[in-house]
């Protein structure tokens, strides 16, 4: 049986908060990569990037989705679940 995600109803109608990485522009850290938290808008950098800001964003806060902010890319994760969305999960 495929896993699924059961956290798509925390998913709002968001923005970014931010053009670029909240802590990193606070710091003047760099990223590799953007992502969103798809419950409040909050932009954070990728695990790739020396800050992880997004995943640190997750143990703060608690929200399960993010999506990528990259050009071309369609993709979420659910951090609670550990599952890959494609394309990303949009409100409903």
């Amino acid at each position: 049986m495929a896993k699924r995600c059961v956290h798509l109803s925390e998913v709002r109608d968001v923005g970014p908060r931010t053009k670029d990485c909240e802590e990193c522009l606070k710091t003047g850290s760099q990223w590799v990569e953007l992502r969103l938290c798809l419950t409040c808008g909050h932009v954070g950098c990728c695990d790739n990037s020396p800050g992880k800001h997004a995943t640190g964003h997750f143990h703060r806060s608690r929200h399960p989705i993010i999506r990528t902010l990259q050009p071309g890319e369609d993709w979420g994760w659910c951090y609670v679940d550990e599952i890959m969305l494609e394309p990303a999960p949009t409100p409903h």
